[in-house]
């Protein structure tokens, strides 16, 4: 809605022939729907909630509303028609009225230099760094506040003037029937300030692009997507404004032995048949470097996971370590000597079935099918 369009009876969403009670009755239900309390930190809806007050404030007084029905908003102006000869007041409501608006559409005096944009850096890690943490330094090139001027954009030994089109207020006002409607001034550009000799360096910016060297503190447990702020190390602001900040984001490599679940590691470790069978003692690196003994249990099976307590990765900003899963894979030989062939066939020829239930019970039910379907 732009400033020429707001209509008293527009805004309680009534007719314009709407009765007292009536009028009433729309300012209670919007009032209810646009108030602070329920709409906590909605600027606009503040902002409307002083609209529709204003508004009924105006419309529920006789004196008020008959002056609003035939004037419209020129009413409000100056003490209302006729100068105060004898009519009622509409100062006060003048007053709040274009208070109300101004800051709506974009009153409020002079712009605030607004602050440098933030940056993003994606940085590589490995799933040791990640584990142990590590300092670093990232080289970037990012605008930085002009040292010859400050900042400011003006010459060294030179200022800046107010701005003659605004006044200083970095914004001009343009009259459109009732409504005081302010823009931007394009002059100052809504500083407030014209600089007359602008910084031979910065070209009156207030800033120039150069590398910088940053120190950055990885802390133990980061993971992919973990982001870590650098704050006022993004682009410094335009004529001396605040920085913004330095975004790192993360992103760990993929391990050869580990994949990470969180603050769990799993990895897979094959084994042959015999170790499977008999069970026995194996060795694997941990993350942290050290060597973990696994036992593995006699007639373990493919999938099974054993689980190393306290194996894992730190918890980021916290306390402890996650777990290790060892998920085991029985690999079958694919190269096998003659003696070893002969070994393996003795070892056959002593079966009986009860070796491996799995098996024998698979096969039962195969049978039971063949049988069922020959009847």
């Amino acid at each position: 809605m732009s400033a020429t369009e707001i209509d008293f009876y527009e805004l309680l969403e009534c007719e314009r022939t709407a009765d007292d009670k009536t009028l009433k009755s729309a300012y209670r239900r919007l009032a209810m729907k646009w108030h602070p309390d329920k709409n906590p930190g909605d600027k606009e809806a503040e902002t409307r909630f002083k609209m529709i007050s204003v508004a009924y404030d105006c419309l529920k007084d006789p004196q008020k509303r008959a002056a609003y029905d035939r004037y419209g908003h020129a009413a409000f102006q100056n003490g209302g028609p006729g100068g105060g000869q004898g009519g009622a007041d509409f100062g006060d409501i003048g007053d709040i009225f274009e208070s109300i608006f101004g800051q709506a559409f974009g009153g409020g005096g002079r712009q605030q230099a607004r602050r440098g944009a933030d940056l993003r850096y994606d940085m590589e890690i490995s799933l040791e760094e990640a584990f142990h943490g590590k300092k670093t330094e990232i080289e970037i090139e990012v605008s930085a506040a002009c040292e010859p001027c400050h900042g400011s954009g003006a010459e060294p030994g030179t200022g800046a003037r107010r701005c003659t089109m605004c006044g200083g207020h970095g914004k001009v006002r343009a009259q459109q029937g009732f409504f005081v409607v302010e823009r931007t001034c394009p002059t100052c550009h809504g500083r407030g300030e014209v600089i007359e000799k602008p910084c031979r360096v910065c070209r009156g910016e207030g800033r120039v692009d150069k590398p910088q060297t940053l120190e950055v503190d990885i802390p133990p447990g980061v993971d992919s997507g973990t982001r870590i702020r650098l704050s006022g190390k993004g682009e410094a602001g335009p004529f001396g404004a605040p920085p913004g900040d330095l975004y790192i984001f993360l992103h760990v490599k993929r391990h050869a032995v580990f994949e990470r679940e969180g603050t769990t590691l799993v990895t897979r470790v094959p084994i042959t048949f015999t170790t499977a069978a008999l069970g026995g003692d194996i060795e694997i690196p941990g993350i942290d470097g050290e060597r973990l003994a696994v036992d593995i249990p006699a007639g373990i099976q493919s999938g099974k996971q054993l689980r190393k307590r306290g194996a894992g990765m730190p918890v980021l900003q916290g306390r402890g370590r996650g777990d290790m899963v060892i998920e085991i894979s029985v690999e079958t030989p694919t190269k096998l000597s003659a003696r070893q062939k002969e070994l393996l066939r003795e070892l056959q020829e002593t079966e009986t079935g009860d070796e491996c239930p799995g098996s024998k019970g698979f096969f039962e039910r195969i049978k039971s099918v063949w049988a069922g379907l020959a009847e």
